[in-house]
């Protein structure tokens, strides 16, 4: 006897069929019943786009990073190019310095445009490089437990306790001022500590889980199990603590340029521009006022996209999407 309900609502089928309350599911009797299961990224994806600040936010930020990282072609100017007839000159939209120019003369567009590319390089390798880190000092610690966990814990509550701009300031000091990759080293050895813990945790709860115990008792090794079958399933706080650590970065970075430790002249960095700029900025307000709004725009967006990401990966958030 045919139950005509699962006819008239193919939903009713993936719960016949044990599919999840979220998942995608079509009946067709011409080739007989058929259940297509949305995965875990494609709901992750339609509730990220759901998030409208989060992807608005994304737009603008990727046009932001776009314009820095094609600066060279953007800018009207040379970061480092002279206009002694415009000095001091105001913002304006038709002699050609939409941002104003500088005690020398130098087109403020150009070097804010120059700034964002100094920015997102530090940034996003610092980012790399701690998620690097942070996942696998996390990643080992949570796997293996006892003694490596004991050390590795032990050794990121270590560096969790130093000063970190005190370090910070005194590495660039020692190290050698200027560099922007050797900036964006040092800022990636003190801010992994938090996702190590993240990750530790998450592996904690998952070497518990059934598919775990499987994969051991086929014979899998442990480094299969980690990155097979354990790090896809905790890659949610990791690309949210990425996402973040990219903001972050960019503040940390035009915060330690702006006490001159960070990147140096001629190379232009956006928390450089406004410490040159604020002993003149009672009259020439631009000078502050553009580098620091750009900073503000990146992080916000920054800020809205990580809650976005937050949402649409939280396995919690599954029922909804």
């Amino acid at each position: 006897m045919t139950d005509h309900s699962l006819e008239r609502d193919p939903g009713l089928v993936g719960a016949a069929v044990g599919m999840p309350e979220g998942a995608d599911a079509t009946l067709t009797y011409e080739s007989g019943l058929e259940v297509e299961a949305r995965s875990q990224w494609t709901l992750a994806r339609r509730r990220f786009f759901r998030h409208r600040l989060a992807v608005a936010s994304l737009v603008v930020l990727a046009v932001i990073m776009l314009a820095g990282a094609l600066a060279p072609w953007v800018a009207p100017y040379p970061f480092d190019g002279y206009d002694i007839n415009n000095l001091e000159a105001g913002p304006t939209l038709h002699g050609g310095h939409i941002f104003g120019t500088d005690l020398l003369g130098r087109d403020y567009f150009s070097r804010v445009l120059y700034g964002i590319r100094t920015s997102e390089r530090v940034a996003f390798l610092v980012a790399i490089l701690a998620v690097v880190i942070g996942t696998t000092v996390g990643s080992l610690a949570g796997y293996y437990s006892r003694w490596a966990d004991n050390a590795l814990m032990r050794f990121t509550d270590l560096i969790l306790t130093l000063p970190a701009l005190a370090v910070l300031l005194v590495a660039a000091a020692l190290l050698g001022k200027g560099n922007q990759y050797r900036v964006a080293v040092i800022l990636s050895l003190l801010l992994w500590t938090l996702l190590a813990r993240i990750v530790r945790g998450q592996f904690l709860s998952l070497r518990e889980k059934e598919y775990v115990d499987a994969a051991k008792a086929a014979g899998a090794g442990d480094l299969r199990i980690i990155f097979r079958h354990m790090l896809p399933n905790s890659l949610g706080p990791i690309v949210v603590f990425a996402t973040l650590t990219v903001g972050g970065v960019i503040l940390l970075e035009a915060y330690i340029s702006y006490l001159g430790f960070g990147v140096q002249p001629p190379t232009p960095a956006l928390g450089k521009l406004i410490a040159d700029g604020q002993n003149v900025s009672s009259h020439d307000w631009w000078l502050v006022t553009f580098p620091g709004l750009t900073i503000v725009l990146i992080v916000l967006c920054i800020n809205f996209i990580g809650d976005g990401l937050r949402d649409a990966l939280d396995p919690t958030q599954r029922i909804r999407a």
